[in-house]
């Protein structure tokens, strides 16, 4: 058997995390040769470094390398310690690196998962994105540089296994599904007055900040739909969003000739880890626990509300665009979601700004990487502008 070297973008992350526990317990089959990660703990991203002995480490700055560099003092091996964006990309096509995991938030992971994908790598897509963002130009890449895209996201892997061996003219309609998140239950009303800690109680998963209140927006929701329109190749129009509170269908394709198959597993993100990284073989596993049908109560589906949860409708209004809209939309997410994090917005407001950016935005169709990167920066700019001037308006 040989051994797979992984590189992992966003290590000290709750996806980076999650992976280093499968390295960890498949020694003889994983290395890993390059570490990314932030500045937020470089205490962890030290420990990941003795633990694991990657050739490269990227962090964002001279001082976050510095700092690491003091840490780590005194340990054997050679190290090279790359900083910025430069470092983040260096990373991502690193000679030696068969899969890249990446786990980064936000379109900080689109110009890394492009030189990836420019590199002919296998990409464990956990930063959805990208494929938001950029799915129009980054799919074609893939193509070209005969890249291989493996989804992380539980909704999307198992999408990904129930197609296997079919094409998507085979497809009728996709149901991905969502646990819909703390709020699936509450009003418009009770929703208003929500607070940080209520929208960071996600029933079922244990995900980062910024994509538990996105599952609590529905946001997250709307983003796979973009996400699942570029990577398999199915019209907006036929992906069905099913709120499925017990999270145990991860996801299922209806096919042409009526039969639905589906993949499901306990809600644990290291099943979609293990099988990204391990494709396209199946290995035995003993950190994801196994599913008992017998023990299950119950499996219920619902239709989402757009009312109560208007992010899903403008995210769905966004799948059908093949310009930059997608990219505008996902960019004053992100804004106002960390705005919410902040306490400077209410959790009612996020959708607000997010309409209002669109409602400015000149659409560029048929963008390139460049036209999709000057769009996230405007529309960033813009949802910051709207924030500051309707929080000075008089009431």
């Amino acid at each position: 058997m040989s051994v797979k070297a992984i590189a992992i973008l966003g290590s000290t992350g709750s996806i980076g995390r999650q992976t280093l526990e499968i390295v960890r317990a498949h020694p003889d089959r994983l290395r890993v040769v390059a570490l990314a990660a932030g500045r937020a703990n470089p205490s962890l991203l030290a420990e990941q470094v003795r633990e694991f002995r990657p050739e490269l480490v990227a962090v964002p700055d001279d001082e976050t390398a510095r700092e690491l560099t003091e840490l780590i003092a005194g340990e054997p091996g050679a190290l090279t310690i790359e900083t910025g964006s430069e470092g983040l990309i260096t990373a991502a096509a690193h000679t030696r690196a068969e899969t890249v995991v990446t786990g980064v938030v936000g379109t900080l992971g689109l110009l890394p998962t492009a030189a990836a994908v420019r590199a002919g790598k296998t990409i464990a897509l956990a930063n959805k994105e990208t494929l938001v963002a950029a799915g129009s130009a980054i799919m074609p890449m893939a193509r070209r540089h005969g890249a291989r895209i493996v989804p992380v996201d539980s909704e999307h892997s198992a999408i990904f296994q129930s197609l296997s061996g079919w094409e998507s003219g085979d497809v009728r309609s996709i149901w991905l599904t969502g646990s819909g998140g703390p709020f699936r239950t509450w009003t418009r009303e009770q929703m208003g007055r929500a607070t940080i800690g209520d929208a960071l109680k996600h029933p079922n998963w244990s995900m980062g900040p910024k994509i538990t209140i996105d599952s609590a927006t529905l946001m997250n929701k709307g983003l796979e739909v973009i996400e699942a329109r570029w990577l398999f190749d199915i019209p907006p129009a036929r992906i069905r969003v099913v709120i499925h509170p017990q999270s145990v269908l991860h996801s299922a394709v209806e096919f042409v000739d009526g039969s639905v198959v589906g993949q499901m597993g306990l809600p644990d993100m290291r099943l979609p880890i293990h099988f990204a990284l391990f494709y396209p073989e199946r290995v035995a596993s003993e950190q994801v626990p196994p599913l008992d049908l017998v023990k299950l109560a119950s499996l219920t589906f619902e239709e989402p509300d757009l009312e109560r949860f208007p992010c899903l409708a403008l995210a769905r209004a966004a799948a059908a665009d093949d310009g930059t809209v997608a990219c505008v939309l996902n960019a004053a997410n992100e804004v106002a979601v960390d705005a919410f994090l902040k306490g400077a917005i209410k959790f009612a407001d996020i959708a607000r700004y997010i309409e209002k950016v669109l409602e400015r935005h000149v659409v560029v169709s048929k963008p390139s990487l460049e036209d999709i990167l000057r769009a996230d920066e405007w529309a960033r700019a813009t949802c910051l502008e709207l924030m500051g001037a309707l929080a000075h308006k008089p009431s």
